[in-house]
């Protein structure tokens, strides 16, 4: 393994690793008296705000250089692209509010088979027999992890409800992403779908915010959340995943999922039993499969 391929890895795992933590500081701001509302506009407004800023400084710095720049309908497209974007953490953020943080991204994990049937509804893609294995593996350790088995234990619907969509809308901000205007500079796409999301939260929280809103908000917990799952990973993939390739990449994302449970271990003290991490574990196993198949494709014969 080559430097370059230790640099990816490293630089995947870091912006996966950033993820993963955004939901324990959810439930931290949630905490402090925050509501869902304040700290996804927090997110969503001091996000696009640096990136606009980062895109600023990037545009001065390469004046020299021709740029390519979006025409208004790849704008458009974009900032529609962002829409999913916005959802997902509404939704995400959403079911915080009734399920453990360990559950939250178990059901985020559920776009690794609502991906597949995207692909099959938008892109007309059959998928492989090791998919349906590895989604059936991913059903499995998804009953293990949200600990439904556990007669004790009892799960707020809403939180699944929300959950579960927080997952569909994941894998159509996938989808967009790799879809959508791809012949732009990465920090340029970004830009226009974070404005996109922007509105999107807005518009969905706008009363809410009307209500209440306490501009501290995007001080104390916007700049983390925006640094931690805006910022900062998007950068990190950008530069990592090209050194990688996407199915190791996906592999090493997948980092996402125990760090979050982790992370919500040791900072919020939840609870974790065996069987939740084996059904941790079965669902990373499941991911390593899917994208293992994947890099066997790509390798000519």
């Amino acid at each position: 393994m080559n430097n370059k391929s230790i640099k990816g890895i490293l630089l995947v795992a870091i912006g996966a690793s950033s993820y993963g933590i955004v939901a324990t500081f959810i439930k931290k701001g949630l905490a402090d008296g925050y509501t869902t509302a304040e700290l996804t506009f927090a997110q969503a407004l001091v996000g696009a705000s640096v990136i606009i800023l980062l895109n600023l400084i990037s545009n001065r710095v390469s004046s020299s250089k021709a740029i390519n720049r979006p025409s208004r309908k790849d704008i458009f497209k974009l900032m529609l692209g962002g829409i999913p974007l916005g959802l997902t953490s509404t939704f995400y953020y959403l079911s915080l509010r009734y399920i453990p943080v360990s559950v939250c991204i178990v059901m985020l994990m559920q776009s690794v088979w609502i991906g597949v049937v995207v692909d099959l509804l938008v892109n007309k893609i059959k998928p492989a027999p090791v998919k349906l294995v590895s989604i059936l593996i991913v059903l499995l350790g998804t009953v293990l992890a949200t600990n439904v088995l556990n007669a004790d234990v009892e799960l707020d619907w809403r939180g699944i409800f929300w959950g579960f969509l927080a997952a569909i809308s994941y894998s159509l901000t996938f989808l967009a992403t790799n879809n959508i205007a791809t012949g732009y500079r990465p920090m340029v796409r970004s830009m226009f779908m974070l404005i996109g999301s922007l509105i999107m939260v807005s518009m969905v929280w706008g009363y809410s915010l009307m209500q209440k809103f306490d501009p501290s908000v995007l001080w104390t917990w916007g700049l983390v959340l925006a640094f931690f799952g805006t910022v900062l990973p998007p950068l990190l993939f950008t530069k990592g995943m090209p050194l990688v390739g996407v199915g190791l990449g996906g592999i090493i994302a997948s980092i996402e999922l125990p760090v979050s449970v982790t992370m919500a271990y040791l900072f919020i003290h939840e609870t974790v039993n065996v069987y939740q991490w084996i059904g941790i574990v079965l669902i990373l196993f499941a991911i390593a499969l899917m994208n293992i198949s994947f890099i066997k494709m790509l390798k000519p014969n």
